[in-house]
């Protein structure tokens, strides 16, 4: 009973302030008389531990704009990236020069492992029995056509990449779509942390519209 008594008086003291907030202003004093007890050592005055919660706040604000702040200059080295990709993709004429100019880019400014491009036609992936050997194992995000990041099994990794990242990894998976083809560009990694589950695939999704539209300009309809 004496603590509900005790928590109703609190409540309508905590009450009796939000409605005056100028109580402190007529009783001075007590900013200085009053003890707040503090987590990390004696008790302070109500201004002090005043002052140490603002400068607290002031603390998670700054991190949180320095945080900020990186990831808008990760977003930005990404678009110059992308950018200067794009000027690349422009320059191509052929499928293979598509390739080598991904491979390239990939490797080199995004710091990729490895790199794939896989392409169907529309007669492939209708058939029972597709020629390329695991395609089965990515039905799934085929159908789905948005980007996907994460680790990878070993399995999965080994239809992907061959030999050239290893075992095992995670990789970004971008659909790819022209009028005659489709398929998916694979970005694969050796650390299995690089392209996890939570990564944003904005960037992902203008990469893949521009290698579709480079695909298109190389590969026009028949």
């Amino acid at each position: 009973m004496s603590s509900e008594i005790d928590a109703d008086f609190e409540a309508r003291i905590a009450s009796y302030l939000a409605q005056h907030p100028d109580f402190f202003l007529r009783h001075e004093e007590l900013l200085e008389t009053l003890r707040v007890p503090h987590r990390t050592g004696d008790a302070v005055s109500l201004l002090e531990h005043k002052i140490r919660m603002l400068e607290d706040k002031a603390g998670r604000y700054r991190r949180q704009l320095e945080e900020l702040i990186e990831v808008a200059r990760d977003n930005d080295r990404l678009n110059q990236r992308l950018h200067q990709l794009t000027l690349r993709l422009i320059e191509a004429t052929t499928l293979d020069e598509v390739l080598a100019t991904l491979q390239d880019e990939l490797r080199g400014r995004f710091q990729a492992d490895a790199v794939e491009l896989k392409l169907f036609s529309e007669e492939e992936l209708e058939q029972a029995h597709v020629s390329e050997a695991g395609l089965a194992i990515f039905q799934k995000f085929m159908r789905a056509d948005k980007p996907t990041c994460g680790p990878l099994a070993g399995d999965k990794f080994k239809v992907l990449f061959g030999d050239q990242a290893g075992e095992s990894g995670s990789a970004a998976l971008i659909p790819i779509r022209t009028t005659e083809l489709s398929g998916m560009l694979a970005i694969g990694s050796r650390d299995r942390e690089r392209f996890h589950a939570g990564k944003g695939v904005d960037f992902l999704i203008r990469l893949g519209e521009v290698v579709s539209l480079t695909l298109q300009a190389v590969h026009p309809q028949r």
